[in-house]
């Protein structure tokens, strides 16, 4: 179909969870373009979507006249908030609650979730994750493998799962510990919102353009004269964005309060962290004090596993990092703080979540080594056994 790009078609009616297409360019090549067509629920990726995601995305990786590939949202609020929490509260409740294995639905969703996001690590192509609006969980995933990370002067990127019992995944725990001493804690610890200077100046994305100026971006890729060498053409989208400049001088937040955070949450005593971030929730910037408070109100058992995850990934291929989150997903899915999480937040909507554990102290050590025990029968292979144990 040949749909603008700029705009939800007409074709979103259907409820088409994911809209393609492919547009032609210069020297008879074609930029394929994904649209998350859910901007009802901020395009929250679905199994479905993941699917159909994963599908087009090998295709046009094999499909030699297709130069670059094109990722957005529908909608001017969201790139990708986050996963189906609605579809996950549903298999929680039809699963047996201490069975981590016995939730299909969540094994398939996290699997294929899980392998269409280190694919896109993977890409043989220039993919453009184009990351305004609010970038959350699940989008996450989607943009950090991406070889061209875009962000605007809309972007609210944020990894805030402490907030409903689970943790970063999508190998947000292999991003996490990568960054600075202290930072990736704090950021799975308090779901700190982040914008497009803060983003940049710690590797999170790789261009700053304004939200408004995707149109200017996708006609500068269809009057591309495309090289015949594929070596060429990150290099050509490089220019394309590069057009479209957003000034980032200004330094964010998590640039500004750096060596704070990096005072408070770079030490191995988790409740010496806790404390440390605890003290910030009347502190004068607000959004320091925010970040505090988030951290408050958010489940226990989510800033433990947390800190234990980012420790034991931090050494890992992408890979493993995958491996060891998909596990620890699996468990979420059958302990209680998750299912609760959504409950407050989405079905009851009362935002009072009751954890379990309740407080700090009482996720120890000991109780979170649960996460880690693999659910499934002894002496079958991993899902993501056959994923690439190479760091990308």
């Amino acid at each position: 179909m040949n749909t603008p790009v700029t705009e939800v078609s007409p074709e979103a009616a259907d409820g088409t969870p994911v809209l393609f297409d492919e547009l032609p360019a210069g020297n008879g090549r074609r930029i394929g373009v994904a649209l998350l067509n859910s901007p009802q629920t901020l395009n929250g990726l679905s199994l479905d979507m993941c699917r159909l995601l994963a599908e087009r995305l090998r295709a046009w990786e094999d499909d030699r006249r297709i130069v670059a590939v094109v990722l957005r949202g529908a909608g001017d609020k969201a790139f990708c908030a986050g996963g189906d929490l609605q579809a996950l509260y549903k298999s929680m409740q039809e699963a047996p609650a201490t069975d981590a294995w016995a939730n299909v639905y969540a094994r398939s969703f996290f699997e294929t979730e899980y392998r269409l996001d280190y694919a896109i690590h993977r890409y043989a192509k220039p993919l453009v994750c184009w990351g305004s609006g609010i970038v959350m969980g699940g989008g996450v995933g989607l943009m950090l493998g991406a070889s061209h990370r875009v962000v605007t002067d809309t972007t609210r990127f944020a990894m805030p799962e402490v907030t409903i019992g689970l943790f970063p995944d999508v190998a947000g725990t292999w991003m996490l510990g990568r960054l600075p001493p202290g930072i990736g804690t704090f950021l799975a610890f308090t779901g700190a919102q982040l914008g497009a200077a803060d983003c940049l100046h710690y590797g999170l994305a790789d261009r700053a353009c304004p939200a408004q100026g995707f149109d200017a971006f996708m006609q500068a890729l269809q009057s591309t004269e495309w090289s015949a060498a594929a070596t060429e053409h990150a290099a050509q989208v490089d220019r394309a964005l590069a057009a479209q400049p957003l000034d980032v001088t200004q330094p964010g937040p998590l640039q500004r309060h750096a060596e704070t955070i990096r005072q408070a949450c770079h030490q191995a005593d988790f409740l010496a962290i806790a404390s440390a971030i605890g003290q910030w929730k009347r502190d004068p910037d607000p959004w320091l004090s925010r970040a505090a408070l988030t951290f408050l109100a958010g489940s226990p058992g989510s800033a433990r596993l947390s800190h234990s995850l980012l420790a034991r990934v931090r050494h890992l291929s992408l890979a493993d990092a995958f491996r060891a989150e998909y596990v620890a997903a699996l468990h979420c899915c059958a302990e209680p703080d998750f299912r609760e999480g959504i409950r407050a937040l989405l079905i009851d909507k009362d935002k009072k979540p009751r954890w379990r554990p309740a407080t700090l102290e009482q996720a120890s050590s000991d109780w979170v080594r649960r996460f880690f025990v693999r659910p499934w029968p002894a002496g079958q292979a991993h899902p993501l056994a056959d994923l690439e144990s190479a760091a990308p």
